[in-house]
């Protein structure tokens, strides 16, 4: 589960651009109103063009020897860690952005984990360096988290998601990424893919249906696993599974992509769970800030451990997610909903993951939704205007997505060039 709370603040007036008429909302006088669109863009990093210390940056950042030393505390107590750091050099948005969620890809060994910052420019100048995430892929170094309570004038950070003050929107950021290792070691933490994802969702509660993007009749053959099956596995783990939609509908897609963890990876498992790989993905995606497995980049990052590469986004519509699934490319969606208002799913939730497979001969979308009673029952088909509107209006997610592919998998061509979110 995720819960969309940080959705629901304004969004400026500014990002408020016409674009195509909704057949459906009607101005004075009869007349058609346009509709508003999303501005998003998401930008991925370069890293010999930004400022290393003590990292090797070409085609990945890898540590090579310590710039500083610092301490740390957190549950497991206070160490001292040597770090090296990367600063991106600052990226312009091309809009008034008012929300940013940064994800990345890395290997950290035993002895090791990394940062993740961001600031932005606004009309006032620089933000303060905001945290997005202290993440390590095993659990004995650190406690992987998000960090609660960095608001200021400026804006706020809720979970993994960066959000601008009214009246302080970015047109501009850097990402900064430091990496730690015990002082002395041979570790050598690696990021191989950082980027960001910046967006304007403009305040709407109707969004209108969107035409075909050619993908209607393809079905992807990706795994079924419920998180239903998994009700009181590992409650120390954001309570057990009927919380795991996050984790279950990454793990779907890592196996489809043949790429989940293996039985000597699992064999803490107890041998009665019918789908150890779920349980495994819930408790390496686990925050202890948010205390949850729902944060969006842990999720990718888990993914990017098994050679994927994985980032968060947001997608405008449906047409733009056909482009996906027609390169056979399933795709992670964040909605909320009443129970009424999504026909078949037969129930309702403030925060929800499922896995996007493929869309019906006439339009409508097919998903394996981890939210069913038992993985026979994880394939659903939802109507094409009651998902879109779920999946995109303001007070739900604003269209996020996780895509995860394989490196030498290409992705489609953008949409929308000038703004390309993938």
């Amino acid at each position: 589960m995720r819960v969309l709370a940080v959705f629901l603040f304004a969004v400026l007036s500014s990002t408020l651009i016409p674009s195509s008429v909704a057949a459906d909302t009607l101005a004075a006088g009869g007349k058609p109103r346009p509709s508003p669109v999303v501005d998003v863009v998401y930008k991925r990093e370069a890293f010999p063009a930004g400022t290393a210390e003590g990292v090797s940056a070409a085609d990945r950042l890898t540590f090579r020897s310590p710039a500083g030393t610092t301490t740390y505390t957190d549950a497991l107590g206070t160490k001292t860690w040597e770090y090296a750091r990367w600063t991106g050099r600052e990226r312009p948005v091309g809009f008034a952005a008012t929300e940013l969620v940064a994800s990345w890809t890395a290997d950290t060994p035993a002895g090791s984990w990394l940062q993740v910052e961001m600031r932005g420019r606004h009309t006032g100048g620089l933000t303060k360096w905001y945290v997005l995430g202290r993440w390590a892929y095993g659990e004995g170094d650190i406690r992987r988290t998000s960090l609660p309570g960095q608001g200021d004038a400026d804006g706020t950070v809720y979970v993994d998601t960066f959000a601008a003050k009214t009246g302080k929107a970015i047109s501009a950021y850097q990402l900064r990424v430091t990496l730690y290792r015990t002082p002395g070691s041979s570790a050598r933490p690696v990021v191989r893919t950082l980027g960001a994802m910046s967006s304007a969702v403009p305040e709407r509660t109707e969004v209108p249906v969107s035409p075909g993007g050619g993908a209607w009749g393809t079905e992807l053959p990706v795994p079924r696993r419920s998180q239903s099956v998994h009700q009181g596995h590992y409650p120390e783990w954001d309570g057990g599974g009927e919380a795991w939609c996050s984790p279950t509908s990454t793990t779907m897609v890592l196996g489809y992509w043949g790429r989940w963890p293996s039985a000597v990876d699992t064999s803490w498992v107890d041998p009665s769970d019918p789908d150890p790989e779920v349980d495994y993905a819930a408790r390496y995606t686990y925050d202890h800030a948010y205390q949850g497995a729902g944060n969006w980049p842990f999720n990718t990052a888990y993914a990017g451990r098994y050679g994927l590469d994985g980032f968060v986004t947001r997608l405008r519509s449906l047409t733009e997610m056909e482009r996906l699934i027609a390169a056979r490319i399933p795709v992670i969606t964040s909605q909320s909903f009443e129970e009424e208002e999504l026909p078949g799913a037969g129930y309702g939730t403030n925060g929800h993951l499922m896995v996007i497979i493929g869309f019906t001969s006439t339009g409508d979308v097919i998903a394996n939704d981890p939210a069913s009673p038992s993985n026979d029952a994880v394939r659903r088909v939802y109507p094409r205007a009651a998902f879109e509107k779920v999946w995109l209006r303001s007070t739900g997610s604003g269209g996020v997505v996780y895509v995860i592919h394989p490196a030498n998998r290409p992705l489609p061509p953008a949409a929308v060039p000038g703004q390309p979110n993938w």
